[in-house]
């Protein structure tokens, strides 16, 4: 029953005396509590909560399940049924909202079909499964994207519009699910749709948030949060799954277990815990009988209320653990600039990962086979650094809970888990403290102590005259409070580490990881160049342009097979084709028009050139040097005579994406975007040359009206600092020039559509060290041009100087960290060659149409397979029905 770890060379105990004194507490149990030796042969056991129906009984069960019919008729009895039913409305009182939820719950029940029969077949074959870890999940809007999956739009159109209601417009009632803030979680439902559609036996698992992470209101030109309450009203695309919870602890020791034998084991005892209750989410495959499946955690108390406190009077104590317990799961990434926001977010972490194993490890004992085939049945990846407590956590529970041994335990960790990484950014890199570990995960800080220990000794056995490579690669990084470094932690207990692109995989071996590169070799470490899904950012976002690339190409087969693209280009010359391509664009570009009209109230001009930059808000990715560009580009307009404006190419600037309610620079140039904006917007002397918008609480349905409108969209992170980036993808795909830095995917979006249908700048990322070097030790020269910009904004043109001072002084006094200065001339360059090329308007559209043609490789389907075949060992699941 020892765990000790075994090896042909000694190990000492690695715990700090705080950690070892918990160890001292010794339980002792009976032969009831004991447990056998547990080997990689031994097979697991659970009990079983389902009951067994006989052979008539699954007959009556099959006879009275019927396919739910798709003729309009039907349809229509659906929606009525469900209004009249589900939602307790009648032909009296239903209003869009209404309409769309029964509409939503008759789909859903066309869904499940679906969800049911995969279910059933998983549950009998029981096939390897992958199981996709991530704390987002931005699924966006569910009913458009299952209508067309489902191939039943059409249908649903006429019933709704014989109901009287227009299928736009409940469509719009739907809130998007407020899971996720950026690409992250945006990749991650995108993986989703492709594992679905390619049969390929895959679950989401993540976290259920209340609030999202905040609904973003701009009020005098700052960034406002306020609780998205995304939830109030019925969502009927998840299930909640009440019969299945999990217990999760916090706090508390650690103790010896000792039974008669002198047999012992560590057991981690009391502290807090609480209930994590699973929600289901059916993902559409799109042309397939496959659904997928997002578990998203919900948390609960233990106990709901205190009766014994609320009879003495102590109302807020009655209600104390529900509340407390609820905060883990409130919102996504509660802000962590003290204390008590980072432990919030170590168990907001910890919580999910714990649900998701214990679920996992559920449905492995089911199969009724061995330990030593879990990794063959179960693969784990770990979308960045957010899930690496699940490494810790799965080692605890082999070891502490079902009795391995500490290296048969580490075998099946290490061959169990995939880790992709999405930054080389220090700052985004997740430590922990040692001090806030041990107080929360105590038990999890031990086995990470002992994970770093024979880790650094087997590195030390190889590389022995290097010590400070063993500093480089500990897992505890020995700082003033030590820290654990979980990409370090997440390498160390993963079998495949992928990038996202070329150039960040090769970064990432190069500088971050190069020291594990060193003792692993570099075939641990390979790339996945990200992808997105056509389905819902081509077929469902753009229907004009889907049904003009569906009637050229022949079939509908592009929107699983990309690459087909490919076959526009010879179309590429045709002024017919070019005309229809570009009247679909300009379609996209009023609707977006008419958007901002309608909610913003500045009217801007579809004929334009519609420049846009929407995704999170950061220093890295330059939102600055672009309001900074627009600044100059006003103040030349200003300067310009009559007759030299009017020759100019009008050009919208359309910006959009949250700061992270703790980032204070970011925040100013959110605020410095809206100044300028009102300053540059209200100026009639620029005869309509110039608009400037920034459109609040950007989302993906938001996404879906202003991607198919870009004419030019700016992906102009510094070089080096943009993993992969997928927002490009999309903006290509629907036939938009990018203006953009070498970097990230930006590089092989450029390879594969044509270094002509591109506007490329800036510094390389190889040169980036020492740019720096230089401006901190020889100075900072500031581009002309930007600084007459900085004197603009100074001079109080856009209002209150001081209050821009701290983001002028990230160029100045901060040093310009991600070289604005040093890429400002050149992107000036680029945006007058942007507006040169654009006058010419049959040379644009043969550069759009080159742009979309071009994009096969960057589905994400191809991604997935990538990672099926390379990483999970994973193969298609088909599924068949009796009829078929």
């Amino acid at each position: 029953m020892s765990t000790t770890p075994t090896s042909s060379r000694p190990r000492r105990l690695s715990m700090p005396k705080l950690t070892r004194r918990l160890t001292n507490v010794v339980i002792h149990v009976d032969d009831n509590d004991n447990v056998q030796p547990v080997t990689p042969n031994s097979v697991p056991s659970r009990p079983s909560n389902s009951e067994e129906l006989n052979e008539n009984a699954r007959a009556n069960w099959k006879k009275h399940i019927t396919p739910e019919k798709n003729d309009t008729n039907a349809i229509e009895g659906d929606i009525v049924h469900h209004t009249i039913t589900t939602l307790c409305r009648g032909v009296y009182n239903v209003d869009k909202l209404a309409m769309y939820q029964a509409t939503a719950h008759s789909v859903r029940d066309r869904l499940l079909e679906d969800w049911n029969i995969t279910q059933e077949a998983l549950h009998k074959e029981n096939p390897k499964r992958c199981y996709y870890m991530s704390m987002e999940f931005l699924i966006g809007r569910a009913l458009d994207n299952a209508l067309n999956c489902l191939h039943i739009k059409k249908n649903y159109k006429d019933s709704v519009d014989n109901l009287g209601f227009s299928l736009e417009d409940i469509i719009c009632q739907e809130k998007d699910a407020a899971l996720g803030n950026g690409g992250l979680g945006r990749l991650a439902a995108c993986y989703m749709d492709s594992a679905a559609t390619q049969d390929y036996p895959t679950w989401g698992y993540g976290l259920r948030y209340q609030y999202g992470i905040f609904k973003q209101i701009i009020k005098e030109g700052y960034q406002t949060e306020m609780p998205d309450y995304w939830l109030n009203f019925d969502n009927p695309w998840e299930f909640p799954r009440s019969d299945i919870r999990y217990e999760v602890r916090f706090y508390g020791y650690v103790a010896t277990k000792m039974n008669e034998k002198g047999e012992s084991r560590m057991s981690w005892e009391g502290g807090e815990k609480v209930q994590a209750m699973a929600y289901d989410v059916p993902i559409p495959g799109f042309d397939t009988k496959v659904c997928g499946n997002i578990r998203l955690w919900s948390s609960k108390p233990m106990n709901t209320f205190d009766f014994e406190s609320f009879n003495a009077g102590d109302y807020d104590k009655s209600v104390s653990e529900q509340n407390n317990a609820q905060n883990l799961t409130s919102v996504l990434y509660p802000n962590d600039n003290h204390l008590v926001g980072k432990e919030l977010r170590l168990k907001q972490e910890y919580f999910f990962v714990s649900a998701s194993l214990q679920d996992i490890i559920h449905r492995f004992k089911r199969a009724k086979c061995p330990w030593k085939d879990f990794p063959d049945m179960v693969a784990v990846q770990m979308n960045d650094t957010h899930p690496t407590l699940a490494v810790p956590e799965l080692h605890r529970i082999l070891i502490d809970v079902e009795g391995l041994e500490w290296d048969d335990a580490w075998d099946i960790v290490t061959r169990t888990f995939a880790f992709t990484n999405h930054t080389i950014l220090p700052e985004a890199l997740e430590c922990w403290s040692v001090p806030l570990m041990e107080k929360v995960l105590p038990r999890h800080m031990q086995i990470i102590y002992d994970i770093n220990l024979f880790f650094l000794q087997k590195v030390e056995r190889d590389f022995s005259a290097d010590r400070e490579l063993l500093k480089r690669v500990s897992i505890i990084e020995e700082t003033n409070p030590q820290q654990v470094r979980m990409a370090h932690l997440a390498v160390v207990g993963s079998h495949t580490v992928n990038g996202v692109a070329a150039l960040h995989s090769d970064l990432i071996k190069k500088y971050l990881f190069n020291d594990f590169v060193k003792y692993y070799g570099p075939e641990k470490f390979i790339n996945i160049t990200n992808g997105i899904t056509p389905r819902r950012w081509l077929y469902q976002s753009n229907p004009g342009l889907r049904d003009l690339i569906t009637t050229t190409l022949g079939s509908e087969a592009w929107a699983t097979k990309l690459e087909l693209l490919e076959g526009l280009k010879k179309h590429a010359d045709d002024p017919q084709f070019q005309e229809v391509w570009s009247s679909v664009k300009h379609a996209n570009k009023k609707r977006l028009a008419d958007w901002i009209k309608a909610n913003l109230g500045i009217d801007v001009n579809p004929n334009a050139l519609f420049d846009i930059q929407v995704k999170r808000i950061h220093e890295y990715k330059r939102q600055f040097m672009n309001i900074l560009s627009v600044i100059y580009r006003y103040k030349s307009l200003k300067k310009m005579a009559a007759d030299d404006l009017a020759q100019q190419t009008p050009r919208v600037v359309i910006f959009g994406g949250k700061a992270a309610p703790g980032y204070y620079i970011a925040k100013l140039v959110i605020k410095l975007i809206n100044s300028a904006a009102e300053v540059i917007n209200k100026d009639t002397s620029l005869k309509d040359k110039l608009k400037v918008v920034f459109i609040p609480d950007y989302n993906v349905s938001l996404a879906e009206i202003i991607i198919p409108a870009s004419d030019i969209s700016q992906h102009i992170s510094t070089a080096g600092t943009e993993a992969s980036g997928t927002s490009n993808m999309k903006f290509v795909l629907n036939g938009g020039l990018i203006l953009g830095t070498v970097d990230g995917a930006n590089i092989e979006i450029r390879d594969h559509i044509g270094e002509e249908n591109i506007f490329m700048f800036g510094v390389l990322a190889d040169e980036v060290d020492d740019i720096r070097h230089n401006q901190k030790y020889h100075g900072l020269l500031i581009d002309a041009s930007l600084q007459v910009v900085i004197d603009t904004i100074q001079s109080g043109e856009f209002g209150d100087p001081s209050v821009f001072g701290p983001l002028i002084n990230t160029l100045t006094y901060g040093g310009d960290y991600y070289l604005i200065s040093a890429d400002f001339k050149n992107y000036l360059q680029k945006h007058t060659e942007v507006d040169e090329t654009y006058r010419d308007r049959a040379a644009w559209i043969k550069k759009s149409i080159m742009c979309t043609a071009g994009m096969g490789f960057f589905s994400s389907d191809r991604a997935i397979r990538e990672y099926a075949e390379k990483i999970w060992k994973l193969k298609p699941f088909k599924v068949t029905t009796e009829s078929d």
